[in-house]
């Protein structure tokens, strides 16, 4: 949708802002009829809560948030502009594909879940990020998303093309929702 004086956003950028959009609203979707009780409940002492799962979410985005400044800003300074489509190297498309797979891993302690948040804060700081990284979709607006690199904060080493970073976003969320989702699906789920 144009909004007059707003710039036009790239097709690729387009499809990124409304994915982020519909994270936040899925998440509403999810949450807006459980309860505090089922909100916060683990179906074992290893599992995270739909309140857990969401609030690692926001730790992820509290580290890669300042990566893609990083990568966003470097372009920039670089010159580094097209307008697409894009084509993502190898590591790029790998990232997202290894971050889609339900595998379980140790999430590395920055992302995560935090203790003590409210529901409304955790709720709260997740459709705040979600606007975040909106916000850093129209910084990135007319940068080359194949050649722009952000670095992957948990491997310091690991750089990525900034359209992969934001599609591995994107990836990792519905990942976390849909474990979310499954919360609900356990036996002994809080009726």
């Amino acid at each position: 949708m144009v909004t007059p004086g707003r710039p036009t956003l790239a097709p690729e950028i387009e499809q990124f802002r409304i994915q982020f959009e519909q994270l936040s609203a899925e998440a509403d979707a999810l949450t807006n009829p459980l309860s505090d009780e089922q909100f916060v409940w683990r179906p074992s002492s290893d599992s995270w809560s739909i309140a857990e799962c969401l609030d690692h979410l926001n730790a992820t985005a509290r580290v890669y948030l300042p990566s893609l400044d990083e990568g966003i800003s470097d372009a920039i300074r670089r010159g580094v502009y097209s307008e697409g489509p894009f084509k993502y190297n190898w590591l790029g498309r790998l990232s997202v594909q290894f971050s889609d797979m339900r595998v379980r891993l140790k999430a590395p302690d920055e992302v995560l879940p935090g203790t003590g948040r409210t529901r409304s804060e955790i709720l709260n700081a997740f459709r705040a990020y979600q606007v975040q990284y909106i916000d850093r979709l129209r910084q990135a607006n007319g940068v080359d998303l194949a050649r722009a690199r952000v670095r992957m904060p948990v491997n310091g080493w690991l750089r990525i093309p900034l359209g992969s970073g934001f599609e591995l976003m994107a990836v990792h969320s519905r990942r976390h929702l849909a474990q979310a989702r499954r919360v609900m699906d356990a036996e002994n789920f809080p009726g």
